[in-house]
């Protein structure tokens, strides 16, 4: 049985509402608007309410750029407008990864495109984002664990020490974030953060997340990095590195949650892409 909607704020006039997910992020709902058109709305829950705060930032900055539009905003509830039923998911299974790759490339330079606006402040700074995988790294290392976390944190380190093209980023983009609808490929649920560039093609390579014959299939790393690389005028090395710290990155974060079949998964796809990289 699905929970009952929340109140909405009385000033958005809400005609009806269902709701279509609950996530750890929040629930969501397909509303009905008085002028007839469907929106969405998500109400945030505490666990995460900052880092969902800091993703409408990043969307009303936007101000629907290559980003689902935020309409309003009220305490936790976010009314955005309706991105579109069709999941770049969806669009792989029916048409390829290849051309699903590109499509996000495509979609990732349109959100990056330059704005007059100042960028908010809220976004989360690299150093930051990465603390769980330096905070692994530095336990295995006291524990003389032999793992690839200390690799990655390496890496990591040295990346952000030399960041180029520092920018607002998702930080969360991948296959369920990509919907088309009727303004086109939109991304939503950012995790807004600001660094390189290259960062934020990392969490694609991880992605269909039940798709092993993809994500460690060292011809589709490869290829996929050589989309990227293309995209973002960065060299394949830098791409795969990205790649690399944050799958070690998610792993930590999986580790943290006790979430080991999670967190060997991501180890799994990590250690794919390391082999790709020794040999670019």
């Amino acid at each position: 049985m699905k929970a009952e909607a929340p109140p909405f704020p009385a000033e958005w006039r809400i005609e009806s509402a269902r709701q279509i997910a609950d996530t750890v992020a929040g629930s969501v709902h397909e509303v009905t608007l008085p002028d007839g058109a469907v929106a969405v709305v998500k109400h945030l829950k505490p666990k995460v309410l900052e880092d969902s705060l800091r993703g409408a930032d990043f969307l009303a900055w936007r101000d629907g750029v290559g980003c689902v539009k935020l309409l309003a905003r009220s305490g936790a509830m976010l009314l955005m407008e309706h991105a579109g039923r069709t999941t770049l998911r969806d669009h792989l299974e029916t048409r390829g990864d290849d051309d699903a790759t590109r499509i996000a490339a495509e979609v990732l330079l349109a959100y990056h495109h330059p704005s007059q606006a100042p960028p908010p402040a809220s976004l989360l700074p690299l150093p930051r984002y990465f603390a769980s995988l330096f905070t692994k790294a530095e336990l295995d290392r006291r524990a003389n664990l032999a793992s690839p976390y200390a690799e990655a944190a390496a890496i990591a380190e040295a990346l952000i020490g030399d960041q180029q093209d520092i920018r607002p980023l998702h930080g969360d983009l991948h296959h369920e974030n990509i919907v088309h609808g009727p303004r086109g490929w939109l991304v939503i649920d950012p995790a807004a953060l600001i660094g390189d560039a290259a960062l934020d093609a990392a969490n694609m390579f991880s992605n269909p997340l039940d798709r092993f014959d993809l994500t460690r299939n060292e011809e589709r790393i490869a290829g996929m990095a050589g989309i990227f690389a293309q995209t973002l005028g960065r060299d394949v090395r830098t791409i795969l590195r990205y790649a690399f710290a944050y799958g070690c990155l998610s792993a930590a974060w999986h580790d943290e949650d006790g979430s080991v079949e999670e967190r060997d998964n991501e180890l799994g796809v990590a250690a794919a892409i390391r082999r790709v990289l020794r040999q670019a």
